[in-house]
């Protein structure tokens, strides 16, 4: 389905994207701290929400 050169460039690619995420949140580590501080609370909030509704769901099918 694929040929090998686009296998190479899938992996090359994916290599270089996750290299260059890893710089700018590296680079940008400490403006995440200082204007996101707290947002994990938000994310487990929004996770718990979804599971409750999910759990809702499942129980009155």
């Amino acid at each position: 389905m694929f040929t090998k050169g686009q296998w190479v460039f899938g992996v090359l690619f994916a290599i270089a994207f996750i290299v260059a995420l890893i710089y700018a949140y590296r680079k940008d580590i400490k403006l995440h701290d200082k204007y996101y501080k707290g947002s994990l609370w938000i994310l487990i909030a929004f996770i718990s929400f979804i599971l409750f509704i999910v759990t809702i769901k499942w129980l009155f099918q």
